[in-house]
C-alpha cells in the first residue's frame, strides 16, 4: 500500500485516521485505510507540497524534511513499476507515462517490430505517482522501494 510522503510503518502507528491530512491535500490524492493514511496513486500527482503534513495533529509525517514553506524534501517510501497491463504488451503505442513524469525517471527503448519499451529508473522515480494516474492501461502501481515503509 502507497503512503504519502514521511509516513513509514512506525509513524503509521500514530495515525489517528482524522482526516486533516485528507482534507488538506490539494491534490485529493489521499484517503483513509483501516490502518491510518494512504496514498491513492490513480487519483492524481503528489507535489510534495507538505500541507498533509502541516496538517497532521500527530508525528505520522516525521520522516519529512520541508525545503521551504511550498515543498518538501522527502521521497516516498514507494517508487512506481510497469506491469505486463502496459499498452506496448499488445503492440500499441503509449508515451503518456513518460511524458507524465516530471523526473523523466521513464524512458522508451526503441525495439525492431514493435513500440518503443518503457523503462522506469527506480532511482530516479519519486513515487510521486504521475505516471500512474495518466496510464490508459492502469499498469503502472506503487512497490515498496524500502522495508521501513509501507
Amino acid at each position: 500500500m502507497a503512503r504519502p510522503p514521511g509516513v513509514s510503518e512506525l509513524t503509521l502507528k500514530g495515525c489517528t485516521r482524522c482526516g486533516a491530512c485528507v482534507d488538506s491535500c490539494p491534490e485529493t490524492i489521499l484517503r483513509l485505510a483501516p490502518d491510518g493514511v494512504m496514498l491513492n496513486p490513480e487519483a492524481g500527482e503528489c507535489t510534495f507540497c507538505g500541507k498533509c503534513a502541516a496538517s497532521c495533529p500527530e508525528t505520522v509525517f516525521a520522516e519529512i524534511v520541508f525545503v521551504d514553506n511550498d515543498h518538501m524534501a522527502h521521497e516516498m517510501g514507494h517508487v512506481m513499476q510497469i506491469s505486463a497491463r502496459c499498452f506496448v504488451e499488445a503492440g500499441i503505442s503509449c508515451m503518456t507515462c513518460r511524458d507524465a513524469c516530471p523526473q523523466e525517471a521513464i524512458s522508451m527503448k526503441p525495439r525492431v517490430g514493435g513500440p518503443f519499451l518503457p523503462l522506469l529508473d527506480a532511482a530516479a522515480c519519486t513515487g510521486c505517482a504521475a505516471c500512474s494516474s495518466v496510464c490508459p492501461a492502469g499498469a503502472i502501481d506503487a512497490v515498496r522501494k524500502d522495508v521501513s515503509y509501507a
